[in-house]
C-alpha cells in the first residue's frame, strides 16, 4: 500500500494558494479543470517531494475546487485519505471479511471508498492499470455516502 493524497475543499482557490504555496512554502506540482464535473484540482507537494512528485511517488495535497459556491459546515472541506493499493479486489475483500463496509464498491476495478471508524472517508485507488471488472464488485450497490 501507498499513501498518496489528503483532499480539502477549498472555497477561494486563489487565496488557499497563497496560503499554502506562498506562506507555507507547498509546490503546486499539477492542475486539472474539469469543465463537465465544474470543479479544479490542485496537487500541492512539499519541497522535499517535488522530484519525487515527477514520478507520482511522494505524497500529495489536493485542493479540490468546486466552481459553483457550496457551504461546506464544519468537516465537510475534509475530503479523504487515497491510498494505492496492489489489488484492489483483494484489499476490499479482506475489509469486507473484517466486518468493514464498502461505501463505494471497486465496480470499475480502479476506485472504491471505505469510511474509517470515525467516518473518514478513504479512497483506495488500484495501482497501475484498472482491475477487469469481476464480481461480486461489478454489481455491488454504492451504500451511504462516502
Amino acid at each position: 500500500m501507498q499513501y498518496l493524497h489528503t483532499m480539502v475543499r477549498v472555497r477561494d482557490l486563489d487565496a488557499s494558494l497563497k496560503f499554502y504555496c506562498d506562506q507555507l512554502g507547498l509546490v503546486e506540482v499539477s492542475r486539472k479543470d474539469v469543465e463537465a464535473g465544474r470543479f479544479t484540482l490542485v496537487f500541492l507537494a512539499a519541497p522535499d517531494d517535488v522530484s519525487r512528485a515527477k514520478e507520482d511517488s511522494a505524497p500529495f495535497l489536493e485542493l479540490t475546487y468546486n466552481w459553483d459556491l457550496e457551504d461546506y459546515g464544519e468537516g465537510r472541506n475534509f475530503g479523504h485519505l487515497a491510498f494505492r493499493v496492489d489489488n484492489i479486489y483483494e484489499t476490499c475483500a479482506a475489509l469486507m471479511n473484517a466486518g468493514v463496509t464498502i461505501n463505494r464498491p471497486p465496480r470499475d476495478g480502479h476506485m472504491a471508498f471505505v469510511r474509517s471508524p470515525d467516518n473518514i472517508s478513504v479512497e483506495l485507488l488500484q495501482k497501475g492499470a484498472a482491475l477487469a471488472p469481476e464480481e461480486p464488485w461489478a454489481s455491488m450497490e454504492n451504500t451511504g455516502h462516502w
